[in-house]
């Protein structure tokens, strides 16, 4: 009994040993095992999604996750891991896995090489690495596996060139090489793979012809090589191959003539050609492809007739020849009544004619795209007849007439182009049946009367665009009821009245586009529901009275355009939202200052609120606006200085600050605004000099600082700024010299100087500044010398204005060469000869001021030299009265003086008679006195010489004769 246990218990022992020795060996890997080397892969690949979780020792290596076991479980033969997340490399370790026939690890994350030992798998049939990460080139072991019969690698990252021993691969039916970044051209080696039924080559960087040799795959059932830079002529030998399905050669630069060779190919049911540079007719020999079902052949340069016919191409459902040079109309034949064609697409090609009528047999159309062509004539109501359409594109041709009420029995019409035509008359009501239309583009036409309410019933309208039509009336006040409204364009009508409330409640509205119109009243308080609302634009319109404070719900908006309007109040409710770019509010009254908040737009580059009536200071937390690139506070009323804080807007282009109250000196940070493209600070109130950081801005085209009080020189900097075409430094307290460095401003084409104090003469090198045109004006200054014979080299410039300076000498004949000049002003100066012939036909005023000047329009040189010999003798004549003149005057204040001493005297005898004669010494004493005080004062007179001298004893004397005597009315009157 005990040595029956004692065998039982051995042998549950030697049992359990078997069982753990052979566990162990499982464990620790017996390498004779498929499954101890997927467990080492499985070790080298990252599972986020545990889908490798059951690969275990625990379980039998068949019943592992993607695993294929041959018919005895005793070879692994498959492994299928398709999308299941995995990332990290493909492992070296699959060499060992002799057995396997199909290996797909398509669809995951895998990176890093596609390893050569796969190349010792010489059982494999399928392998299946796309839609990964793998990179580098293809190994050339790959080629050795001769059973492969599928090779699909692409959508990696993989480079290089494709190795020609891929023709070693003779049962090879599929090659998927696309969407990598293969170079070099496809092998001719190519033509070796007798069994290949597909071919996909497509976007890579493949460059020559496509090989001849292409034709000795016969079985050939897919060629796609679209999207790469195949060149040359299409094989004709490709119409060798008989059982092609589909050809995609799209988007290359194949050239030359479609090969009528084509036509052999009786299978073919897909044709691309699109995007590449064939050229030729269409040949009609391609009417032979009676499986074809979809044929691309736009954009290439094929020209001639359309000399396609649907009634033979029966099974043709899309055709599209856009993007040509087709030229006549469409045949008489083209379609049968029982035609299968869904989408004829003739778009921006040269057709002719009327609507084409054979096109309403095409009863199956679904989609017609005749735009952009030179049709013309009336669009005919029986396209009715077309109940299948659903898009509709006829815009930018030549139709005329209006819109026939039958369009309203189209009632699968989803989308309707028919802008930029001659159409005109008005909306048919009978629009609004369309219960499916979803796109309405009827801009840049000549329509007219109102927009029917009837339209507000096609509740799937998500885009409506009447722009640049000639539409009266107001809007629809149930315009609310499209709720599904994405964009309404109204820009540029006659439309008029207020907005109605109800647009508010379209709700989904992202772009609310009414500039241009005759629109007025207040913008309605619903609003505030347009939540989704990104582009409002309303100018041009008479729009008025405060804004609605509701709209700072709006929290979308990025684009705002009320310029040209009577709006009033504050700005505030329009800076809530944070997702601004572009803000114009010209030309309206608003008030009060800019608030703070606007600064929170972080992405706003364009900011115009000119011609208000804005006070304050320009806000310091604009320097948050580091995307700026476009600031117009001009015509208002701003105060201060420019804050420093402005200096941090790095893309600034345009800065128009000009017609406000600002002052201060003018800043050097200006010149750290790189981008800067356009100054104007002028008419404001800064003073100082102009830093010489200005010419920093080498970008700089207008730079405007007139009205101002800016004194000093002209900073030599301002030479720095070669982009420069407008220079306008009028009207300030300038000195000093124009600097010569200004002649590095070769592309100023307008100089403004004028009213300042510039001083010495006119720079000759403003003469190798030959863009200038608009304008030089130098006027009202203090130069001195000639004018420069260089200004002649001017050919462009149509005004010049060197008036009220001191130039002197003759105008040089130079400037009688500048045909372009209509306006020339050389008055009050001291020039002096001839004019040049060439300005006879400019006013007197343009030469006033210039005694000596002669030639037309002026006095002829020899009448003026003739008058001159005439003003010598007249001199004689004026001096001789002048002389005699002088005598009589002498004469009449001695005999004057001596009447007046003579009544003093007997005025003395009088008052010393009547009072004893006391009043002798006070009257010597008044007069001593009188002349002391004369001279104290220091009584002056002119002279000749523009000078002041003091006045002589006896003029002193005698005035205060006249001083003593001015209470005596009557002497007075003689006096006068």
């Amino acid at each position: 009994m005990h040595f029956e246990m004692g065998c039982i218990q051995m042998f549950h022992f030697v049992l359990f040993f078997i069982t753990f020795i052979a566990a162990f060996a499982v464990t620790l890997g017996d390498n004779s095992t498929d499954s101890f080397w997927l467990l080492r892969i499985k070790q080298e690949v990252v599972d986020p999604m545990g889908v490798l979780e059951n690969w275990s020792s625990r379980a039998h290596v068949c019943s592992w996750h993607g695993i294929t076991c041959s018919d005895d479980e005793k070879h692994v033969v498959g492994l299928n891991l398709s999308g299941s997340g995995l990332s990290g490399f493909i492992s070296r370790e699959f060499l060992h896995l002799t057995s396997l026939q199909t290996l797909d690890l398509s669809s995951n994350s895998l990176a890093g090489l596609i390893p050569f030992e796969l190349g010792q798998l010489q059982n494999l049939r399928t392998l299946l690495l796309y839609s990964n990460s793998l990179s580098g080139k293809i190994p050339p072991e790959i080629c050795l596996l001769n059973k492969l019969q599928v090779l699909r690698i692409g959508d990696n990252l993989l480079w290089g060139e494709i190795p020609r021993n891929i023709g070693n691969l003779i049962e090879l039916r599929v090659l998927g090489l696309a969407y990598c970044h293969f170079n070099g051209s496809i092998p001719v080696e190519i033509g070796n793979l007798k069994h290949l039924t597909s071919l996909d080559l497509q976007n890579n960087l493949l460059r020559g012809p496509i090989p001849e040799a292409i034709h000795a795959c016969e079985e050939l059932q897919n060629f796609a090589a679209s999207n790469n830079m195949l060149e040359g002529d299409i094989p004709f030998s490709m119409g060798l191959l008989k059982s092609l399905q589909v050809l995609n050669l799209a988007n290359n630069n194949l050239s030359g003539s479609i090969p009528t060779e084509l036509s052999h190919l009786f299978n073919l049911s897909y044709m691309n050609l699109l995007g590449n540079r064939l050229n030729g007719e269409l040949p009609s020999e391609l009417n032979q492809l009676v499986q074809l079902e979809i044929l691309d052949l736009s954009k290439n340069n094929l020209s001639g007739n359309i000399s396609l016919l649907n009634t033979q191409l029966k099974n043709l459902q899309v055709l599209v020849l856009s993007d040509n040079a087709l030229t006549g109309s469409i045949p008489i034949n083209f379609c049968l009544n029982n035609s299968n064609l869904q989408q004829l697409i003739l778009a921006r090609n040269r057709l002719s004619g009327e609507f084409p009528l054979e096109l309403l047999h095409c009863s199956s159309l679904q989609l017609l795209d005749l735009s952009d062509n030179s049709f013309e004539g009336e669009i005919p109501p029986s396209l009715a007849t077309l109940e299948n359409l659903t898009d509709l594109a006829l815009n930018n041709n030549s139709f005329t007439g209006s819109l026939a009420p039958e369009i309203g029995n189209m009632s699968k019409l989803e989308s309707l182009y028919l802008f930029d035509n001659k159409i005109t008359g008005g909306i048919p009501v009978t629009i609004g049946k369309l219960q499916r239309l979803s796109f309405l583009y009827l801009y840049d036409n000549q329509m007219s009367g109102s927009i029917p309410r009837e339209l507000t019933n096609c509740s799937s309208l998500t885009i409506v665009d009447f722009f640049g039509n000639h539409f009266t009336g107001s809007i629809p006040e149930t315009m609310g009821k499209l709720k599904n409204l994405v964009l309404l364009q109204l820009r540029q009508n006659d439309l008029s009245g207020p907005i109605p409330p109800s647009l508010g409640y379209c709700k989904r509205l992202q772009s609310l586009a009414l500039a241009d119109n005759k629109l007025s009243g207040t913008l309605p308080p619903t609003f505030r529901f347009l939540s989704e609302l990104s582009l409002i634009t309303l100018y041009n319109n008479s729009f008025e009275g405060p804004l609605p404070a509701s709209l700072y719900l709006l929290k979308n908006l990025k684009i705002i355009n009320f310029s040209h309007n009577r709006f009033s109040g504050t700005i505030l409710p329009l800076t809530r939202s944070n997702s601004l770019t572009a803000l114009d509010l010209t030309n309206n009254s608003y008030s009060g200052h800019i608030p703070s908040e606007l600064a929170m737009s972080r992405n706003l580059n364009r900011l115009r609120l000119a011609h208000n009536h804005l006070t304050g200071s320009i806000p310091s937390e604009f320097g948050q606006l580091t995307e700026l690139k476009f600031l117009d506070l001009s015509f208002n009323n701003f105060k201060g200085k420019l804050d420093p804080q402005l200096s941090k807007c790095k893309k600034l282009g345009h800065l128009l600050l000009n017609n406000n109250q600002l002052g201060g000196e003018m800043p050097g940070w200006l010149g750290s605004l790189q981008e800067i493209g356009e100054l104007d600070l002028s008419s404001n109130n800064f003073h100082g000099t102009i830093p010489a950081e200005i010419g920093n801005c080498s970008r700089l085209l207008k730079l405007s600082l007139h009205g101002n009080n800016l004194s000093g020189k002209i900073p030599q900097q301002i030479g720095y700024l070669t982009s420069l075409n407008v220079l306008d430094l009028q009207t300030n307290n300038l000195s000093g010299k124009i600097p010569s460095t200004i002649q590095q401003c070769k592309k100023l084409y307008e100089l403004r100087l004028s009213e300042n104090f510039l001083t010495g003469s006119i720079p000759s090198e403003l003469g190798s500044m030959t863009e200038l045109q608009v304008i030089l004006d130098l006027s009202k200054n203090l130069f001195t010398g000639e004018i420069p014979f260089s200004l002649g080299n001017l050919e462009k410039l149509e005004r010049l204005n060197l008036s009220s300076n001191q130039l002197r000498g003759e105008v040089p004949s130079s400037l009688g060469k500048l045909t372009s000049l209509h306006v020339l002003n050389l008055s009050y100066n001291n020039l002096h000869g001839q004019l040049p012939s060439t300005f006879s036909g400019f006013p007197l005023s343009s030469f006033l001021g210039n005694m000596k000047l002669c030639g037309p329009p002026l006095v002829s040189c020899s009448e003026s030299a003739e008058q001159g010999r005439r003003k010598l003798s007249n001199f004689e004549v004026i001096g001789t009265i002048a002389a005699i003149v002088f005598t009589s005057t002498v004469i009449c204040l001695i005999m004057l003086y001596i009447m007046l001493r003579m009544w003093l005297n007997w005025r003395k005898v009088s008052i010393s008679n009547s009072d004893g004669g006391g009043g002798s010494e006070q009257k010597k004493e008044e007069k001593r006195v009188c002349g002391d005080e004369k001279r104290k004062n220091g009584e002056y007179k002119r002279m000749k010489s523009m000078t002041l001298v003091p006045l002589q004893d006896e003029q002193i004397s005698t005035a205060c004769i006249f001083q003593s005597n001015m209470d005596n009315k009557e002497m007075d009157d003689n006096l006068v």
